[in-house]
């Protein structure tokens, strides 16, 4: 049976919610991850540097898309509490077909502009034309990037989590099977691995949007709309901590490159670009977790269940607590065999990697408090404080760390200023939350 948003959730019901959302989103970074193990082994050192350093550019266009959902579906879902049904459908159709139009002019200025960008990101020679051809490929599938990054939040917000499961699952084996056909079988080298990506990207936006374009047993489809400046500022505001979220460790990874570049050569981007892969599966649960309580929590915060709210907030955080402890354990665990893995051809290469893993990885200790902070305060429309945490998160706490610690620790430095960052996240989460307790009333 189908767990309703107005229900009580226990520990299990609420584990049981949200798994889907948790392993859509461990999916979604595991089939980007594949890209780069497909390239590391069958293209070459160069081309995974180029693609892990126009990456971070990439992803800031796709998190447009990230704003839409989350911001949308905590709107959404605080309408559906609220009782306005009809309502709800005509906001969700709107952010749709406002985020698609987004998507178009995006993708278009991206490609124009590639090629600039890559050469500020330090890009030159043969590592240039790499970044330039993988970027421009991704970039003609952006609006279907956007919109699976969107849907991701919205299946949640329809009760229908397991579809949206289902369609990252399809986008994500359709990445496989032609990374490997592509570059294993036909050799089409950093160009297969773009095309195979581009591909599995417009299979996972356009499922979605042909199943809620048709009649449906969730609760939104996509219907008439009219313009409403109102409700896109609203989610634009709500949903910009995702934004800035993404954004702002997209500009992170590329200061994080620039650092590398000084200190290690292309040997520190490639080592980066591997703990960057194992980063998102990890971080990727928390954000799983967030994505799938966001709507729960934005009905009983519309619905004034204050009770539920406590619950829902008491639970998390032990759950949350529960998987830091677990990722961190495990990061120890499979730091050597994940080194080996992507980057076993190159003893020197690997011997970085490994040595920045057992630093970087007791950043998830910490990582999932303010990821989850964020997406709650996302939830009870407050999207100022919640751009706030993230912005300091992943922003302003990131760059103060990775430009004063490698003066005092060279290369270590650069490893270690994830997790000082981290645990400056957490002490301000924790302030805000209990400073906007009798607000809201969760404590």
């Amino acid at each position: 049976m189908a767990i309703q948003l107005s229900e009580h959730f226990t520990y299990r019901k609420l584990l049981r919610f949200t798994l889907p959302s948790i392993v859509m989103m461990i999916f979604t970074s595991i089939y980007g991850v594949v890209d780069g193990f497909f390239v590391s082994n069958f293209v070459g050192k160069t081309p995974f540097a180029a693609v892990n350093l126009i990456m971070p550019f990439l992803m800031i266009l796709g998190a447009v898309g990230f704003m839409f959902g989350t911001g949308g579906s905590a709107l959404i879902a605080k309408t559906m509490g609220v009782g306005e049904k009809e309502k709800a459908k005509q906001i969700f159709s709107l952010l749709v077909y406002a985020s698609a139009l987004c998507g178009v002019v995006i993708a278009v200025l991206g490609i124009l502009f590639i090629r600039p960008i890559a050469r500020l990101l330090g890009a030159e020679g043969v590592l240039l034309e790499d970044c330039v051809t993988y970027g421009r490929i991704i970039l003609i599938a952006l609006p279907f990037y956007m919109l699976q990054f969107e849907f991701q939040s919205y299946f949640v917000a329809a009760e229908k989590p397991q579809l949206g499961l289902a369609t990252t699952v399809a986008s994500g084996l359709t990445n496989i099977i032609l990374d490997a056909l592509f570059m294993a079988v036909f050799q089409w080298g950093l160009a297969g691995a773009a095309a195979a990506t581009a591909i599995s990207q417009t299979v996972g936006g356009a499922i979605p949007l042909i199943y809620f374009s048709r009649p449906n047993t969730s609760l939104l489809r996509l219907t008439k709309t009219s313009f409403d400046g109102g409700v896109l500022f609203k989610t634009c505001t709500n949903g910009s901590s995702e934004l800035m979220t993404n954004i702002s460790m997209s500009v992170v990874s590329m200061l994080y490159n620039m650092q590398l570049m000084k200190y290690a050569g292309e040997d520190g981007i490639a080592a980066y670009g591997v703990l960057m892969y194992v980063n998102m599966i990890f971080l990727a649960a928390f954000i799983g977790y967030s994505v799938g309580t966001a709507p729960v929590i934005g009905f009983h915060y519309g619905a004034e269940n204050h009770e539920e709210l406590k619950g829902l907030l008491r639970r998390s955080a032990v759950i949350i607590g529960c998987f830091s402890l677990t990722m961190f354990l495990l990061a120890q665990v499979l730091a050597l065999p994940l080194a080996q893995i992507f980057v076993g051809y190159d003893e020197d290469l690997m011997q970085l990697t490994l040595r920045g893993f057992r630093f970087f990885s007791f950043s998830f200790l910490f990582s999932g408090i303010a990821i989850y902070g964020s997406s709650f305060f996302t939830a009870l429309n407050n999207g100022l404080i919640s751009a706030l945490i993230s912005f300091l998160r992943t922003l302003v706490f990131q760059i103060a760390a990775v430009l004063i610690l490698p003066l005092l620790l060279e290369i270590d430095g650069i490893w270690i200023s994830i997790v000082a960052a981290e645990i400056m996240a957490v002490m301000i989460t924790i302030f805000f939350i209990v400073k906007m307790r009798k607000r809201y009333h969760y404590l």
